[in-house]
């Protein structure tokens, strides 16, 4: 399933933070939409600004524009703002994208683990987010970070708990 671009995408002034306040506004909201949704549809966890700019995301090679570093900061601090982006170092120069928050991830796992009957059961985190019992699901090949992250808003609830094992971490599910 190849990836679709909005309709802004393919027209010039898009790639150029816009004066007007309103304009701008709607820009943004534009830009903070692409940007999750691409990150979405190339299960994109992390991303590194430099190599950002140069991606399809931010540059336009058929109208042969791109989005300014300082343009792609902006955008990058409003999903910041929306609590779908955090920052891995003070240089802002890489950052973790979050096009679903963790407790939304949270959510569809226990729908699984329900689903499926497996209430009071453990799993490692490797069988949640990479076994053949978890392939098809959206949070296949979930990250550790964003699983964890999950799996502690899950534990917030009382839906689990997040237990360390010989080999690592496991989370038991009630």
């Amino acid at each position: 399933m190849s990836f679709e671009w909005p309709w802004q995408y393919n027209f010039p002034p898009f790639f150029t933070l816009q004066p007007n306040v309103d304009t701008r506004q709607k820009q943004l909201a534009a830009w903070c939409s692409l940007a999750l949704s691409y990150c979405r549809h190339h299960k994109l966890y992390t991303l590194d600004v430099m190599e950002a700019q140069e991606s399809p995301m931010f540059n336009n090679k058929k109208i042969e524009r791109k989005l300014s570093m300082e343009a792609i900061q902006v955008v990058f601090e409003e999903l910041r703002k929306k609590g779908n982006l955090e920052w891995l170092d003070k240089n802002k120069s890489r950052c973790l994208v979050m096009w679903r928050r963790p407790e939304e991830w949270g959510k569809l796992i226990y729908q699984w683990v329900s689903k499926n009957g497996m209430v009071n059961s453990v799993f490692t985190l490797y069988e949640l987010s990479n076994g053949d019992d978890t392939e098809g699901e959206e949070f296949h090949g979930l990250e550790d970070w964003m699983l964890l992250r999950s799996l502690q808003a899950l534990q917030t609830e009382g839906k689990a708990e997040i237990i360390t094992m010989d080999d690592g971490k496991g989370v038991k599910f009630f």
